[in-house]
């Protein structure tokens, strides 16, 4: 699966869907700094499900009707960081499918995959 990983993503969960074989693209690395537009568009035209932490994406997704391939929001907190890559592996792993295209909530032992966002 293809992924776009905004800046606000933790990079262990990079590295962790790196590590069992996932496309991760991430903008730290190839678009530092960009508009939260921009970092939108980049992963609708790659047809990557963007990854992030920043709420602003919601806003774009059902404010503005930007267009997505798909968005997981991770919503973390400090007390629950040391799970997080494991989570988003097993997540991608398990709902790979019903990923693309939707509007994901992530939060510690709750998932919410809402309607598609397209």
């Amino acid at each position: 699966m293809q992924f776009l990983a905004d800046e606000s993503c933790d990079f262990s969960v990079v590295r962790a869907l790196r590590a069992v074989g996932h496309d991760v693209l991430a903008v730290a690395e190839i678009a530092s700094g960009s508009d939260d537009s921009i970092v939108m568009d980049i992963a609708f035209r790659e047809h990557r499900v963007l990854l992030t932490e920043d709420k602003d994406f919601g806003q774009l997704v059902y404010s503005h009707s930007q267009p997505s391939s798909g968005v997981i929001f991770i919503r973390y907190p400090a007390s629950a960081r040391k799970a997080l890559p494991k989570a988003v592996v097993t997540l991608v792993s398990e709902a790979e499918i019903d990923l693309v295209g939707r509007f994901v909530v992530m939060s510690p032992g709750r998932v919410r995959i809402g309607g598609a966002v397209r």
